[in-house]
């Protein structure tokens, strides 16, 4: 079935708080919507692109190969690309983070092309509250797991959301995989 693919402990405490270290002298972008349009009540977070940030290379190279792993034996998918830089989205409950049910196929040159999305819990799960990212494969809704070095995988057509954070700042990073259009 295509749901949601978990891989515990793909990256360490002390690698995950690496990230998050990296990334917080970084100016941060505003999370927009596709087609670059801005809507608070949709999506409200901060972005980190990390081909931006000086020594995440090692990163890119360990996400390529979860989805790899993932992909073999849960997906089979067409995968030919990672046209997209891996994404911290920063959610803080200062600002109410959050972003409501969508899934990550979009319209243009390559969001349209998003096949598989990787999601990694950077932040310890007792550092925030709310935040959880929920996941809908059909009828019931999945909550991936919150263990900070956590990876979920799934179809980038799903809907998913993320909880609005009640508490703290909840750190995670998404890459998505691309392929040509499904048949």
């Amino acid at each position: 079935m295509l749901a949601l693919h978990t891989m515990p402990a793909a990256f360490s405490q002390s690698e995950c708080d690496a990230i998050i270290r990296r990334i917080s002298d970084v100016p941060t972008d505003e999370a927009l919507l596709v087609g670059r349009n801005r809507d608070h009540n949709l999506r409200k977070s901060q972005l980190v692109w990390t081909d931006e940030v000086e020594g995440t290379e090692w990163v890119m190279e360990r996400l390529i190969d979860l989805v790899r792993t993932a992909n073999r034996a849960h997906f089979e998918f067409d995968l030919t690309e990672f046209a997209e830089s891996p994404q911290v989205a920063i959610y803080k409950a200062s600002d109410s983070g959050h972003f409501v049910w969508h899934s990550d196929i979009g319209s243009g040159a390559a969001a349209g092309k998003r096949k598989l999305t990787l999601v990694l819990q950077l932040s310890d799960a007792d550092s925030y509250e709310g935040g959880d990212l929920e996941v809908m494969p059909g009828a019931h809704t999945l909550t991936a797991n919150r263990t900070q070095g956590c990876v979920s995988i799934f179809p980038s057509f799903t809907l998913h959301q993320v909880t609005p954070v009640t508490s703290g700042t909840r750190y995670s990073m998404t890459v998505w995989a691309h392929g040509p259009a499904f048949r």
